[in-house]
């Protein structure tokens, strides 16, 4: 089998080892050999993964808002800690991805059905309790001011 074909191999059976092997490749300037084909799949997934990791806590932020605006007897530090949380994360997604602030206009539209059924499945609350639509745009859920502090 010729070097790239076992690298090829290597992929299926064991990552980590093709990991290794493929930038040891890669580094020495041996990209006939390096499985150029899996090396390229790898980098668009990590780019995947980035755009994953900004809808997932866009989502976490949208369904505890969803939360605190319809149960506000229930309202806690935890559940404010944890939007905090989410718009730090978000925040920091998009420093390091600068690219990924293109899609953002569109992320709250597109995870709002996941973050709805989340909120329904925490609360208990039937679908009528929460807005049909998205209620939010992205620069709402990113704004630190809601939702307003608690007095106390």
């Amino acid at each position: 089998m010729d070097p790239k074909g076992e690298l090829a191999e290597l992929y299926d059976q064991d990552f980590y080892a093709w990991t290794q092997r493929a930038s040891e490749l890669l580094r020495r300037g041996c990209f006939a050999e390096a499985d150029i084909e899996h090396v390229a799949e790898e980098i668009e997934d990590m780019g995947k993964e980035k755009q994953h990791a900004l809808k997932s806590q866009a989502r976490r932020l949208m369904v505890h808002l969803l939360k605190w605006e319809a149960q506000p007897a229930m309202r806690s530090r935890s559940w404010r800690a944890t939007i905090v949380n989410a718009r730090t994360e978000i925040a920091d997604i998009l420093e390091e991805n600068p690219s990924l602030q293109q899609m953002t206009a569109e992320v709250p539209g597109r995870i709002y059905g996941a973050a709805l059924e989340e909120a329904m499945a925490e609360t208990g609350l039937g679908r009528k309790r929460f807005p049909a639509s998205c209620p939010y745009t992205f620069e709402q859920l990113m704004d630190h001011r809601f939702p307003p502090p608690e007095a106390d």
